[in-house]
């Protein structure tokens, strides 16, 4: 199967290109950037060849295509995307709106195309094994979720509203939500949320705190923000503890790791991973759905969804009031 891969932009691009070669009969075949160095340097890691022109990059004999552009972009590349017949794997946020996420849904629907969100925290296994033990019973009802995703702020386009459509509660809602939703099997129906900027300079939000009701009654916190300096021994944290009628779960999403101290440099601390990689996980299984002609596992609603949450989020905020989804 050959792939191509839209855009540089975001981080998650290098993971995903290099889950790519480590799939058998899987090759990344093309890269299209709208930087030219940028795109070139990627096509030069990567074994393969660079397209600055969206239309001829989309000519490529290609099945798939993800998508890793800014926030902003996905839209536009998702619909060109469709119409050219490619599978899609869109990088989260999903869109910068509601009615940009139904158009990408609605496109991919009308050219028969697969669009998938790429929501790779549902491939870490300690994410997996807390969704067997909620899916056997183990912990009862669900009566309430406390999760949070603190990482470190990404600068660049991310910290450009125009280009990102938010900051560290757009960025690092989405994440949560979808778990939750993927726990629970229940909607978000009301966000009350208090959004602000503590730990950088510029007007973006780099810290946010929610409260989530649930159409079944399940309540919610959730804690997003851009807190981890640049010297913190990990990335950050993405955490969730189910709260259930017969017991209770914790699970900390990046806690796969050895930590190792140094008494040279000027670092003392080192983590080595040993856990699962979540970013193969998602692309293998994207794969896995194309070539078995199966829906994806992650649709673009559930990243429509996710995406709803953030932006009442601001909504919220804004007001000093709860909205409704």
């Amino acid at each position: 199967m050959k792939v191509g891969i839209m855009s540089f932009a975001h981080m998650h691009a290098y993971s995903y290109a290099s889950s790519l070669e480590q799939l058998p009969d899987v090759e990344l075949t093309a890269i299209y950037d709208t930087l030219d160095e940028r795109g070139r340097e990627a096509a030069t890691r990567y074994n393969c060849s660079f397209f600055n022109d969206m239309e001829k990059f989309l000519a490529q004999d290609m099945e798939a295509v993800i998508i890793c552009s800014e926030n902003a972009k996905h839209c536009e590349m998702v619909v060109a995307a469709a119409k050219a017949g490619k599978h899609i794997l869109c990088e989260k946020p999903i869109a910068v709106s509601v009615e940009e996420a139904e158009e990408m849904i609605a496109v991919c629907k009308q050219h028969d195309v697969m669009l998938q969100t790429a929501f790779p925290v549902r491939f870490s296994e300690p994410i997996q094994q807390l969704k067997s033990y909620v899916d056997s019973g183990a912990i009862g009802e669900i009566l309430s979720f406390r999760t949070t995703n603190r990482g470190q702020n990404p600068g660049g386009w991310f910290i450009d509203s125009a280009l990102s459509g938010g900051g560290a509660v757009f960025d690092h809602t989405v994440h949560m939500v979808d778990i939750m939703r993927w726990l629970s099997g229940q909607e978000v129906k009301e966000v009350t949320a208090e959004v602000d900027t503590f730990f950088h300079e510029g007007d973006i939000d780099d810290a946010g705190l929610l409260t989530l009701t649930f159409q079944g009654g399940i309540i919610a916190s959730h804690d997003a923000s851009w807190s981890r300096t640049p010297n913190y021994p990990i990335w950050g944290d993405v955490t969730i503890e189910v709260i259930g009628t017969e017991g209770t779960v914790s699970v900390d999403a990046f806690k796969e790791y050895v930590r190792i101290y140094n008494k040279d440099g000027e670092r003392p601390v080192e983590n080595a991973f040993f856990g699962n990689d979540m970013d193969l996980g998602l692309v293998e299984d994207f794969i896995k759905s194309i070539r078995e002609k199966q829906p994806p596992s992650i649709t673009g609603y559930d990243g429509l969804k996710a995406m709803e949450v953030g932006i009442a989020a601001y909504k919220s905020s804004k007001l000093g009031r709860i909205v409704k989804i």
